[in-house]
């Protein structure tokens, strides 16, 4: 019996290796495609030389240090950032279909980052980093709050998250709204923004969202253990010593400073806060929080570089926006956990 067992979790122990390492190679796989592929195209063999600064070309140096490298890290600290989210909410609701997108909490922040984008356009004024991140962190409280009195009220989940979708078309068209009857020079940007982008990225802008995004995943992991209780259930949570009140806040807090963060820099980025998970779950086999944690993070910066690079070079000159590409590859994802959830209630 004991080398049955001893068989089985050697077993689960080589699957868990293989699956960090095929997300890390995937990681680094459409990292490297992602500074080398683009209008100018940058051999493999010259990013050692770049990166080292060893008297690589000029050119290729200013487009990679310059364009492509911080754009590819931000997707990929964002991308982590956003997947990691929607683990918190799917965790908070009891649901796989939360996430900062369908529970409309990407579009509040959104909205209240264009308002106050839109009002220091106006005024002349120039936004920092850290000012975008706070304009977003209230309002993803503002639509999470929402959400959580809606839920006190609402029995079904599926009538919150239709709610929450609801929430997120209203503040989507006050948005457009709002970006639309703007006027300056620089509006363009603003509405690139708003329908979700990685571009324009800076290395000020990459060392702030890793700041940020870095502090709260390690806070994140941190509660692998009472993420793990509260998955058995509220009860036994409670019996386990566990303070859900406090718990359910920092859940909250955690998810919004992500979901704020990526939504401050890169706007709303559609269906990876829920198809991430989902994929990791699935490919690691379990839902242990202290490996779905940093799993989760590995599968959405490598789902996001993925996409960003499609976004950029599929129909090149011309980028699409993140939430396009996102969605083609993340809704698929969505209607197979709702058909297979309804299958699951049948049987």
């Amino acid at each position: 019996m004991r080398n049955i067992t001893g068989g089985r979790n050697a077993r689960k122990k080589g699957r868990y290796w293989a699956a960090f390492l095929v997300l890390a190679v995937l990681v680094l796989i459409f990292m490297v495609l992602s500074i080398c592929i683009g209008t100018v195209n940058i051999p493999v063999s010259e990013i050692p030389g770049i990166l080292g600064k060893n008297g690589s070309d000029d050119t290729y140096t200013d487009i990679v240090m310059g364009i492509r490298f911080p754009r590819a890290a931000a997707a990929g600290i964002l991308g982590g950032g956003l997947a990691l989210s929607g683990y918190l909410l799917q965790t908070f609701f009891h649901n796989p279909i939360a996430g900062p997108f369908t529970l409309g909490i990407s579009s509040g922040a959104k909205l209240v980052v264009a308002l106050v984008m839109v009002a220091s356009l106006g005024n002349a004024l120039r936004l920092s980093s850290w000012v975008m991140i706070v304009a977003a962190f209230v309002g993803a409280m503002i639509c999470m709050g929402f959400v959580i009195l809606m839920s006190k009220v609402m029995d079904q989940m599926s009538m919150l998250i239709v709610s929450g979708v609801m929430i997120g078309y209203i503040c989507s068209a006050i948005t457009d709204f709002v970006v639309t009857f703007a006027d300056d020079a620089d509006i363009v940007n603003l509405h690139n923004w708003s329908k979700g982008s990685f571009s324009g990225m800076t290395w000020d802008n990459v060392l702030i969202m890793a700041i940020v995004v870095g502090i709260t995943a390690i806070c994140v992991f941190l509660m692998s253990k009472p993420i793990s209780a509260y998955q058995m259930g509220e009860a036994y949570a409670k019996n386990m010593g566990l303070n859900v009140q406090v718990f359910w806040i920092l859940l909250v807090l955690l998810s919004s400073v992500l979901s704020a963060c990526v939504t401050a820099f890169a706007g709303p980025v559609s269906f990876v806060g829920i198809a991430v998970p989902h994929l990791v779950k699935n490919l690691f086999g379990t839902a242990k929080p202290i490996l779905m944690i940093p799993a989760c993070f590995l599968g959405g910066a490598a789902f996001c570089l993925f996409c960003d690079l499609l976004a950029r070079t599929m129909f090149a000159p011309t980028e699409l926006s993140i939430s396009t590409v996102t969605a083609v590859f993340g809704a698929p994802v969505v209607i197979y956990i709702m058909i297979h959830r309804k299958k699951e209630r049948t049987e």
